[in-house]
């Protein structure tokens, strides 16, 4: 019988060698070096991930890197690192990683909220907890991608996030993850948040790159949130280097009668694939996943994600808004999963897209996979162009078209903004769209000159 080896191409064969190179000082017990070790055996057997995969579909990462950059081994704090941090506008807890490790000169660790313990991934990894593999391994529906599995074998810090019972938080945690741009390296990077039961709390997730160098980042923050909690999180993808290319997962698994609410802004995020995986893990749970993506030039944008409604009276929402304008691609592919016994689940997902010019596009994949008769789910997806009536209406009160416009879409994208609880938070996504549509409005203007 013959045996069949895939040809790797340039970057798997470094991948491979680099995995060889330093997975002895990787940090970690015994149990996490063997979910390492298996992490990596599964990507060789399949590769970087490629078109021909289903789920990779619209996302060719086997394409985009050809060659694998040199993996970032420390921070490197920057002027432009510093200065990044000084403009941000969150002042309570601010925990920064840079190029992939934490940075705790740059982080708030002294005079934490009653209830929080903060420490870097590369403590947490050596610990002698008996559930640390099974918490970075999140839920089962994650195992076979193959992005991920890249980032469980080569991740080598982050932040780990405990919340004891009953705690309520404030104010935000925030965790800053920044590629220096000082060099082109392959960050891997991974965070952990542990919510026990009745915790209230938002978690800010920020990725930037404040260099000139373009980075090839895979990110993952995983959440365990307990019974009766409320957790918020949001996340900014901005200010990217033009050829950056990302993967950034979420891996969460949620508690009976409890809330998690995902919001996600993407802004010149170069190219960017967002995955989630999330588990219902207990009865009476609500779930919101929603996001704005604002795409120009030769953006990408992949939300790729998996909602599984392992256990009855679960309620899901999926909310995702996209402008696309110039040559750029946006991507949706959202999978909806209803167990035999998950009965009364209620699903509904939607995502919905603007295309500002002819050179724009969207792939729209919502799916559906009912094994229970008794529920209520339904999507929807839809693709167009701005509305004329409504910019027929601004204009004819005496707004420029480039205004007009601006408004229409600041309207579009509110929809999903609306969710963000946190009033100080809202009112910042906003703001950053208002940037980005302003930058629009100002170029449109000059087009017509």
């Amino acid at each position: 019988m013959a045996i069949v080896t895939p040809l790797k191409t340039a970057a798997e064969q470094a991948l491979s060698q680099q995995f060889a190179n330093v997975k002895a000082e990787l940090p970690g017990t015994l149990p996490v070096r063997k979910l390492r070790e298996d992490a990596f055996a599964g990507f060789e057997a399949k590769g970087l991930p490629h078109r021909r995969l289903e789920s990779w579909r619209y996302t060719d990462l086997r394409g985009l890197l050809r060659e694998a950059k040199p993996l970032a081994t420390a921070a490197s704090v920057t002027p432009a690192v510093t200065a990044r941090l000084a403009a941000l506008p969150f002042d309570g807890v601010r925990l920064v990683v840079v190029d992939g490790a934490f940075a705790p000169e740059l982080s708030t660790l002294e005079g934490l909220p009653e209830g929080v313990s903060v420490q870097p991934l590369t403590e947490a990894l050596v610990s002698a907890r008996e559930d640390l593999a099974r918490i970075l391994s999140g839920p089962s529906i994650a195992d076979s991608d193959t992005g991920l599995m890249l980032n469980t074998a080569l991740m080598r810090d982050g932040v780990f996030v405990e919340i004891t019972e009953g705690t309520a938080l404030a104010a935000p945690i925030a965790i800053v993850s920044l590629a220096s741009g000082e060099e082109e390296t392959a960050i891997f990077h991974r965070s952990v948040v542990l919510a026990a039961k009745g915790v209230k709390a938002t978690i800010v997730e920020v990725s930037e790159s404040t260099g000139p160098k373009a980075s090839q980042i895979n990110g993952a923050i995983v959440f365990e949130t307990g019974d009766e909690s409320d957790v918020q999180h949001l996340r900014l993808v901005t200010r990217q280097v033009p050829e950056t290319v990302q993967v950034q997962s979420l891996l969460a698994t949620v508690g009976a009668h409890a809330k998690f609410e995902s919001f996600a802004l993407v802004c010149k995020a170069a190219t960017l694939r967002q995955q989630y995986f999330v588990k219902y893990a207990g009865e009476h749970s609500e779930i919101g996943l929603r996001g704005v993506n604002l795409l120009g030039g030769a953006e990408h944008s992949d939300v790729t994600l998996v909602m599984d409604h392992a256990v009855p009276h679960g309620v899901s929402r999926e909310l995702f808004k996209n402008i696309i304008g110039g040559e750029a691609t946006g991507v949706f592919q959202g999978k909806v999963i209803v167990r035999p016994h998950a009965q009364k689940t209620d699903g509904g997902m939607k995502s919905n897209t603007l295309l500002l010019n002819d050179g724009a596009s969207m792939f729209n994949k919502p799916e559906l996979e009912i094994f229970a008769d008794d529920v209520v789910c339904g999507h929807g997806a839809t693709v167009a162009q701005m509305d004329g009536e409504q910019l027929f209406y601004l204009m004819a009160r005496g707004l420029p078209r480039p205004q007009a416009e601006a408004l229409v879409l600041q309207a579009f994208a509110g929809e999903a903004v609306e969710f963000v609880v946190d009033e100080d938070l809202r009112a910042f996504v906003m703001a950053e769209i208002q940037a980005w549509l302003s930058l629009r409005e100002a170029s449109s203007v000059v087009s017509t000159v």
